[in-house]
């Protein structure tokens, strides 16, 4: 007897936990994250006959934290059959522009250099290993803010950077 209650409660168990999995998939699937940059345009690099070709895609982001300040970041995106389902790495490289759109507003937390290094975009550029990633920096002296785009991997990531700098008066 105790062993068929334990097995029809193992099963209740389990049916409870595929029921609330269920649920979570249908949620993030019905409320999709939302999207940190914006695709501005595409250019065509290495032609591929039968699938998407390799191109450059330039995004704009908003910073998170400063108001008045936007990002253009130039990437390099893989195609080819892997690309077009989402396995193929993308290269390291990659250039960025900020400038102000607007009065920049830049919080305590940025100006005392409490934020130096924080992320402020981040987008993956593999299917689990590797990502490209904005980090912002405050230089006191003078006023002024750099962003530097570079890559990264689990193991090992790359030399390649670029930055960009935005004064803040």
């Amino acid at each position: 007897m105790k062993t068929l209650d334990f097995l029809n409660n193992r099963r209740k168990r389990r049916a409870r936990l595929f029921r609330a999995l269920f649920v979570v998939l249908l949620v993030c699937g019905l409320f999709p994250a939302p999207v940190a940059s914006e695709v501005i345009g595409t250019v065509d690099t290495v032609f591929h006959m039968f699938s998407r070709d390799d191109d450059i895609v330039v995004e704009a982001f908003d910073d998170p934290d400063v108001a008045g300040v936007t990002c253009y970041l130039s990437r390099a995106r893989k195609g080819g059959v892997k690309g077009m389902i989402g396995v193929a790495e993308d290269p390291s490289d990659a250039s960025i522009m900020c400038l102000a759109t607007g009065d920049i507003e830049v919080p305590d937390r940025v100006r005392n250099g409490k934020a130096d290094g924080d992320k402020v975009f981040k987008k993956g550029t593999s299917l689990v290993f590797k990502s490209m990633q904005v980090v912002r920096f405050y230089d006191q002296k003078r006023d002024v803010l750099i962003y530097m785009v570079y890559s990264d991997r689990v193991v090992e990531g790359s030399p390649k950077n670029s930055i960009t700098c935005v004064k803040v008066q």
